[in-house]
């Protein structure tokens, strides 16, 4: 064991409760992520610790000292303190036993650090710094595999997914995360058992791949899925791009396109202060998946070219499908869409470009999500063709432009009629139904197409609307 830490590096509270612990007899360590964190140069902000001392002793050590507690992981050995503004857990050691058809662990509690450290998912998360000496503790090799770039288990990998299956979600979020290289041994073993994931659920599942999406390199997390048949599982819509080749983007099959859009999209995320602060879940995710329309819509043409008509649409429309069943929040579902129906919209802009209506459409049809499309968008040209990619970002270069001066003279972004519903009511003398919601889209319309007409035009031209609505159903009648 050594010191490797002056007291600076960690948070006070952690030395406090180390110590509160030492003089009652117990063990406390800051255990896995915060300390790996450490030697990757972070702070430690997560405050895990693991001790020999019993839920009910935690308590008894670090009742008076905390701010508040909570017991609701206590039949895991977990307690959970407040100190100030540190949030803490405090686990007893434990040697966890999975029965293999069941989603949840069984625990008991083991009487050695060195045993709760081996049950960990990987050797660089096997770490621990005990309290308040700073001493490490690392009997599996973590330090040497995270100088190495290596991603390894403590035991062997089939042993280690077979007790939880997540942890070869994990594999793969730690190689985005971390930019990592998987061992040998760990990738074959998630390819025997990548069909063991469908044990868990697709909560846990969807928040694994949410971390491996906004890491460091989402290609390598995602290529570790799709080469060990994870994906097949979780993720099915991405191994099925391998099938398909892009006419468009004949140098790559779509599913090497999809992986450089994705890693285009990250590079055009903004700071904290920008439109789209990086990491972005949303965008990165509508760049992995945006062309999975396309095995479904695939055509030989009489002229030998490949076509994926309304590729788009249908990949807005499985996307939903696939987000759902990983149980994704309705709101992230429907941005995510939204972004895939919409990213080939742009290339109709063409040379001539578009009149202001079609601009006004196209900011509209974006809502909220105008600045990630914009940015997948770009993102989606990845042609070898120097002069058609410079055209291509001439073209989006104009199109801001027009947005943004449009924007600015007609604030684009509140865009809504002239009259509200309200008046329109009053106006046409009716009460409210459907047919309020048409004369409100028919004033849209005009809005979209002409530009702001001021309420007195647009009063005008919705009673000449509303005088032809009643000539046609007289006709009719």
């Amino acid at each position: 064991m050594v010191n490797l830490f002056d007291s600076s590096s960690i948070h006070p509270a952690a030395l406090d409760l180390g110590k509160l612990f030492e003089d009652r007899g117990f063990e406390l360590s800051l255990v896995g992520g915060p300390v790996r964190d450490l030697f990757l140069g972070s702070a430690a902000l997560d405050l895990d610790f693991t001790t020999n001392a019993t839920p009910d002793e935690t308590l008894d050590v670090a009742r008076e000292w905390a701010d508040a507690h909570w017991e609701i992981g206590r039949a895991f050995g977990t307690i959970g303190l407040r100190k100030s503004d540190a949030m803490i857990e405090v686990t007893t050691y434990r040697a966890e036993a999975y029965d293999p058809d069941s989603r949840k662990p069984t625990v008991a509690f083991a009487r050695r650090l060195e045993d709760d450290l081996f049950r960990r998912d990987f050797t660089i998360n096997s770490m621990a710094l005990r309290l308040p000496s700073l001493e490490l503790v690392d009997p599996y090799g973590g330090i040497q595999d995270l100088s190495a770039n290596i991603l390894r288990t403590p035991g062997t990998p089939e042993d280690s997914f077979s007790d939880d299956p997540l942890r070869m979600m994990r594999a793969a979020r730690f190689v985005s995360r971390l930019d990592i290289d998987p061992a040998p041994e760990l990738v074959a073993a998630m390819t025997d058992m990548a069909a063991r994931i469908d044990i868990i659920s697709a909560e846990r599942v969807r928040d694994e791949l949410i971390k491996l999406i906004v890491g460091k390199n989402p290609r390598r997390g995602v290529e570790l899925l799709v080469s060990t048949g994870l994906a097949d599982y979780v993720l099915p819509e991405v191994p099925a791009l391998q099938l398909e080749t892009d006419a468009q983007h004949h140098h790559k099959d779509v599913y090497e396109h999809s992986l450089t859009v994705l890693m285009q999209a990250k590079d055009l995320e903004t700071d904290d202060d920008g439109p789209v602060p990086s990491p972005d879940f949303t965008l990165r995710f509508a760049a992995l998946m945006h062309d999975i329309g396309k095995p479904g819509t695939r055509k030989l043409e009489d002229n030998g070219t490949v076509s994926f008509r309304h590729h788009d649409v249908v990949g807005s429309k499985l996307v939903k499908k696939r987000m759902r069943a990983l149980r994704f929040d309705n709101e992230t579902i429907k941005n995510v869409a939204r972004l895939i129906e919409l990213h080939m919209r742009f290339y109709g802009y063409g040379d001539a470009g578009w009149s202001d209506s079609a601009v006004r459409r196209y900011v509209r049809d974006a809502g909220d999500q105008l600045e990630r499309l914009h940015r997948l968008t770009r993102s989606d040209v990845t042609t070898r063709n120097k002069k058609k990619a410079q055209r291509l970002g001439r073209a989006y270069n104009d199109l801001e432009r027009r947005i943004s001066e449009l924007a600015e003279q007609e604030e684009l972004e509140a865009m809504r009629p002239d009259l509200d519903g309200q008046q329109i009511m009053d106006i046409l003398g009716i009460a409210p139904g459907p047919m309020v919601g048409k004369a409100y889209n028919f004033l849209l319309n005009v809005r979209l197409d002409e530009g702001k007409l001021g309420e007195d035009e647009a009063e005008r031209r919705l009673k000449k609307w509303w005088a032809e609505q009643n000539r046609g159903g007289q006709e009719m009648a």
